[in-house]
C-alpha cells in the first residue's frame, strides 16, 4: 500500500502522521496547507490539459463537486455582505476571509482533491494506521490521568498563525468533565466529541480494509476513541450509521424491500409504545449530560431568535459570545445550522443545505451499485448527523479524509495507480469501476 504519486504521498503521510503533527500542534495548520497545495495541482493539471490536450493531465470534476464549490463560494459572498451590512470594516472582512479559506472552503476543496488519482484503499489503510497508533498510545493517556499529571502540557507556538482558540494547538493528555468529574480524552482533536466524529469516519473506512490485521486494528482503535471521548452522539452514530447506510444500499434488492415492508407494518402496529420508547430514550440522552444539553438548547434558542429578529437574510457576519446563561459560549456554536443562521443568515443556510442534500441523494442511488458509493453514503449520513452537534467548518481540518472521499466516490471510475516495476514498465495502470 505504498503511495505511487505526489497526491497519494501527501494524503498518506498527512493521515498516518496525525499524532506526530498533533505533538507539534500543527494539525490545524496542516489541513489548509495540503488542501491549497493539492488544489493548485488540480488547477495546474487542468490548465495543462486545456493547453496541451494530453489526457494524463485531465482531472474530471463531477457535478456534485461543482455544487459543493458553488455552495462554499456563496458562503464567502454571505460572509462579505454580512460584514459590510453590520459595519465590521475592511480589516475584519480580510481576517474572516482568511478564516473562510481555512474552514468553509475546505468543504469544497477536499472533494475536488478527491478527483485526483488517489486510491480509496490508501485512505482505508491510513485510517486503520491512525487507529493502530491510538491503541499503542492509549495507555500513555490513561496513565497520565491515573498519575494526576497536568491535563495540558503546552500550547504550540503555531497558535500565532491564528485559529478558533488555543485548544486547537494544545497538547492535552486528558480532561475532566465538570458535570460529573469523570475523565475524558480528546487525543488529537480540540474537544472530546470531535474525537467521536473523526473515529466514526475512520470506522467506516476500517470496514472496507481487506487485510485482517489492519481491519481489526481499525475497529478496536475507533471504538476505543469513541469510548474515551465519552461522546453520546459518537456512540449513537457508531451503533446506527453504518447499518443504516448498508440497509439503504440494499434497497434495490426485492428481499430487502419485502423485509422493509413487513417491518414498516410491524412498526405501525406498535407505534404507541415505540413512540414512548423514543421519548424516554431522548430524555435519558439529554440527562446523560444535563448541563451540556441545557447549554446547547439555550444557545439554539438565542441563535434562532436573534437571526429571525435582527438579520434574517445575511446574518450577523461574525460569532458573538453569549450571556452567562450559556457560560459565555459563542452563539450558534455546537450546531452547524444555528451557527449558519446566526452568522450567515438564510443565504448561508441554503448554501450548506443544497450541497449536503444533493450529495446524500446522489450517493444514496450510487450506493446501490458502487462500493465507494456506499462508503460515501455513510459519510454523508455522518456529516448530516453531526451538523446537529458540531460546526462542520471548524472541524474540517480533521474530517478532511471523509470530505475528500466525496470527490473520490463521485467519479465514474476510480483510477488505481500502481508502482510500476522496471521489468513491467509497459503495463498500464489499472482502473477499478
Amino acid at each position: 500500500m505504498a503511495p505511487s504519486n505526489i497526491e497519494e504521498r501527501i494524503v498518506w503521510y498527512s493521515i498516518v502522521g496525525t499524532y506526530g503533527f498533533y505533538v507539534l500542534g500543527a494539525l490545524y495548520v496542516l489541513a489548509p496547507v495540503i488542501a491549497w497545495i493539492l488544489f493548485g495541482i488540480v488547477v495546474v493539471r487542468t490548465l495543462r490539459f486545456i493547453i496541451e490536450g494530453d489526457a494524463k493531465y485531465h482531472v474530471p470534476v463531477p457535478t456534485i463537486v461543482v455544487i459543493w464549490f458553488i455552495g462554499m463560494f456563496v458562503m464567502l459572498i454571505a460572509l462579505i455582505v454580512g460584514h459590510f451590512t453590520n459595519d465590521f470594516g475592511l480589516g475584519a472582512v480580510i481576517k474572516s476571509t482568511i478564516g473562510w479559506a481555512k474552514g468553509w472552503a475546505l468543504l469544497a476543496i477536499f472533494p475536488m482533491i478527491g478527483c485526483l488519482r488517489i486510491r480509496p484503499e490508501l485512505i482505508y489503510r491510513a485510517a486503520c494506521v491512525v487507529s493502530l497508533h491510538t491503541i499503542i498510545l492509549c495507555p500513555i493517556f490513561i496513565v497520565a490521568w491515573a498519575a494526576g499529571l497536568p491535563q495540558q502540557l503546552y500550547v504550540s507556538p503555531l497558535k500565532a498563525v491564528g485559529g478558533p482558540g488555543p485548544e486547537f494547538f494544545a497538547m492535552s493528555l486528558y480532561e475532566i468533565d465538570p458535570s460529573n468529574g469523570s475523565p475524558r480524552w480528546r487525543l488529537f482533536t480540540p474537544w472530546a466529541p470531535a474525537l467521536g466524529f473523526v473515529a466514526n469516519i475512520y470506522f467506516v473506512f476500517a470496514l472496507q480494509e481487506k487485510v485482517k490485521f489492519y481491519r481489526y486494528a481499525g475497529y478496536i482503535g475507533c471504538v476505543l476513541m469513541i469510548l474515551m471521548s465519552g461522546s453520546r452522539l459518537g456512540l449513537l452514530a457508531l451503533l446506527s450509521v453504518s447499518f443504516i447506510a448498508w440497509w439503504l444500499s440494499m434497497m434495490g434488492r426485492p428481499v430487502i424491500l419485502w423485509i422493509s415492508g413487513v417491518g414498516a407494518t410491524c412498526v405501525g402496529l406498535i407505534m404507541a409504545p415505540l413512540l414512548n420508547f423514543i421519548e424516554d430514550f431522548a430524555t435519558k440522552f439529554r440527562e446523560a449530560r444535563a448541563d451540556s444539553s441545557r447549554v446547547r438548547e439555550a444557545l439554539a434558542r438565542i441563535a434562532v431568535n436573534r437571526w429571525r429578529e435582527e438579520a434574517p437574510i445575511w446574518g450577523h457576519g461574525q460569532v458573538e459570545a453569549g450571556p452567562h446563561l450559556v457560560e459565555y459560549m459563542m452563539i450558534g456554536s455546537h450546531h452547524t445550522w444555528y451557527g449558519l443562521l446566526y452568522v450567515k443568515g438564510a443565504v448561508g443556510f441554503v448554501a450548506m443545505a443544497v450541497p449536503l442534500a444533493a450529495s446524500f441523494f446522489y450517493f444514496l442511488f450510487k450506493s446501490l451499485t458502487s462500493k465507494e458509493g456506499r462508503v460515501a453514503c455513510a459519510i454523508m449520513l455522518l456529516l448530516f448527523l453531526y451538523t446537529f452537534g458540531e460546526n462542520l467548518e471548524v472541524l474540517a481540518y480533521l474530517i478532511w479524509p471523509g470530505l475528500m472521499f466525496i470527490g473520490l466516490a463521485s467519479k465514474k471510475t476510480i483510477e488505481a495507480p500502481t508502482l510500476v516495476k522496471p521489468e513491467a514498465s509497459a503495463s498500464t495502470p489499472a482502473t477499478v469501476t
